[in-house]
């Protein structure tokens, strides 16, 4: 039986790209639904994701998957034809992990502070978040990407984020390219990858949807 793969998103979200990145790297058909969580969630995503009521969701033959980075694994594991995403080797394996919980709990939550925040907080903020950023660009070195010549976990992980760098310029007067420039050469290489390419949202659309929270939601 063919599998049925159906996919609710929002599509902004940092998370939700990860999902879709893992899915075309795979090589996965699958229905997209459009969940537009800042008016009403839907009855379907109340019903699989009944803890946290959050997308994305992944809903595999009837079953949900629930939370981006323990996503992309199941779909590493399941959709083993092509090349894995995360390392085979135990240490490399669990030196992902810990990185992709690093860029969770620090990176990500820290763009929105960013972009949230006004006078000296959001110099606070913008400081903390350019001493993240240089963290993890020290552990990509002169590497290619994260996990060596080859896209990978950390890299798919992480990539998202290059969609808020232009509303941080415009909004926190924060330029990634001068602060750092190492990370910026490997987002250009992520981005040559079409299945990098065509599952993040133009820069500039996201900028639009940064104020309309900031108009609407955030102050």
């Amino acid at each position: 039986m063919e599998d049925k793969v159906v996919l609710l998103d929002f599509w902004p979200s940092l998370y939700g790209m990860r999902v879709r990145i893992a899915l075309a790297e795979k090589g996965v058909q699958y229905e997209a639904k459009e969940e537009n969580i800042l008016l009403e969630k839907s009855p379907q995503l109340l019903e699989m994701n009944p803890v946290h009521k959050k997308i994305p969701v992944l809903i595999h033959n009837g079953k949900p998957v629930c939370e981006s980075l323990n996503i992309v694994r199941y779909i590493d594991e399941v959709w083993n034809h092509n090349s894995p995403l995360l390392p085979s080797d135990p240490y490399q394996k669990a030196q992902a992990m810990f990185w992709a919980d690093y860029i969770d709990k620090k990176i990500f939550i820290l763009v929105k502070q960013v972009l949230k925040a006004k006078g000296e907080e959001q110099e606070a903020t913008r400081k903390e978040f350019i001493e993240c950023l240089k963290t993890v660009e020290g552990e990509l070195g002169d590497k290619r990407y994260f996990g060596g010549e080859r896209f990978g976990f950390i890299d798919l992980v992480l990539i998202p984020i290059t969609t808020r760098f232009y509303s941080l310029e415009v909004c926190a007067n924060l330029s990634i390219d001068s602060e750092c420039p190492k990370l910026i050469g490997w987002a250009k290489r992520c981005i040559e990858k079409q299945s990098v390419a065509k599952s993040l949202p133009d820069p500039h659309k996201i900028y639009g949807y940064i104020l309309l929270l900031k108009e609407k939601y955030w102050f």
